[in-house]
């Protein structure tokens, strides 16, 4: 039987809302489940604001818009991450200045991010890698003294915390992502978290094709208008409705995800002892969210052999990102291999092991005992 990479899930009442979604009359953006995922997000992260977008990618643009980031901005970010991250502030024109990451945590190296600081930056994009806290408050401290605005990629990091603060509430703006392979999912879907009250009326009027047209539905103005630059970031009423139906039951979905978490550490232990595999960090102030299992093999050699063996065991594992300095674009930027160590040894390295909801235990013991297999 072969064992997903990711399985998407069904947990409680999304199909049941669904329907009570078609029933309400309304199931474009905004409508009655959009509201109530709003209204739980923004209590349970004790955030100011929080608009779901269509997806991760969408917030991210929207943040960027938000920042006034424009050609001739210079943008610190991990090259470690997914290409959305930095395309957001690209497609703004801004330049992308990749800075290395942390051996231990997989997180954009706090130490190296005052030295990437020009007279040109214009914000700090920490990527929370794995659902685990970046260094935020050195980060902060970096933006408060240079004056930039920080945008958190929490996409990994829903219903995490750094010193007791959920990700994505610490800077000026946060991210989260809902596609199938988060921990809460509705296919696709994100949302966009604001901390700064001066900047929730534009992000409306961003969010609504640049029109003023939430004000119109809540009274405010007798019409609506085009005022400023905006895309179309509102999803359907219908994944929201999906969506609400999952954060309803994220504490058993991250209750359910430390167990599997903890059997592959457990697992998987004895081969770490042994020196042929780094397993995950997670400093003692960061509360995870167990997005992922990752290991860190010996080299690349060794990473692409243990894949190809659990592929013949139909297991079906994948390493992660391909270093966004050393893509196309990225080359074309004039970034050379070498420049980012830390970054590249951990793109040759990692290789991360089936992790969703629905993964049982039977299935996980085959999946750690092929691993004791092949280093046998």
């Amino acid at each position: 039987m072969k064992i997903p990479f990711n399985k998407p899930f069904i947990i409680g009442k999304e199909i049941d809302y669904i329907r009570e979604s078609v029933r309400s009359g309304h199931i474009a953006g905004d409508g009655l489940f959009t509201k109530k995922c709003h209204s739980f997000l923004e209590k349970r992260l004790n955030a100011r604001k929080v608009l779901l977008t269509t997806s991760c990618t969408s917030a991210l643009e929207m943040a960027a818009i938000l920042c006034r980031v424009g050609h001739g901005d210079e943008v610190i970010l991990p090259s470690y991450t997914f290409v959305s991250t930095a395309n957001a502030f690209y497609l703004r024109g801004a330049k992308l200045v990749f800075v290395d990451i942390r051996p231990d945590t997989m997180n954009i190296d706090e130490g190296l991010i005052g030295d990437a600081v020009t007279k040109r930056t214009k914000a700090i994009v920490p990527v929370h890698y794995a659902g685990v806290g970046c260094e935020m408050d050195a980060i902060m401290e970096i933006a408060k003294k240079n004056r930039l605005d920080v945008i958190e990629d929490a996409a990994q990091g829903i219903g995490a915390a750094y010193k007791g603060k959920h990700l994505g509430t610490i800077g000026d703006f946060g991210v989260l992502s809902f596609h199938e392979t988060k921990n809460c999912i509705c296919g696709e879907g994100g949302a966009l978290i604001i901390n700064s009250q001066r900047c929730i009326e534009r992000a409306e009027i961003i969010r609504e094709k640049g029109t003023n047209r939430s004000k119109f539905f809540r009274g405010e103005v007798d019409k609506y208008t085009w005022v400023d630059v905006g895309s179309s970031y509102l999803p359907s009423d219908l994944l929201a409705a999906f969506l609400y139906a999952q954060l309803e039951n994220m504490d058993k979905i991250t209750k359910r995800r430390k167990e599997i978490y903890d059997l592959y550490s457990k697992g998987l232990k004895p081969l770490a002892d042994a020196g042929v595999m780094e397993l995950p960090v997670i400093p003692s102030h960061c509360r995870p969210n167990y997005h992922m299992f990752h290991v860190k093999l010996e080299n690349k050699k060794v990473r692409d052999g243990l894949l190809g063996y659990l592929k013949s065991k139909s297991i079906h594992t994948v390493f992660h990102y391909i270093p966004l300095h050393l893509s196309p674009v990225g080359r074309s930027m004039g970034y050379v291999k070498g420049r980012l160590p830390v970054t590249e040894s951990a793109s040759d390295r990692l290789l991360r092991l089936p992790f969703y909801y629905n993964l049982t235990k039977p299935e996980m013991d085959r999946i750690i005992m092929n691993i004791k297999k092949f280093f046998k």
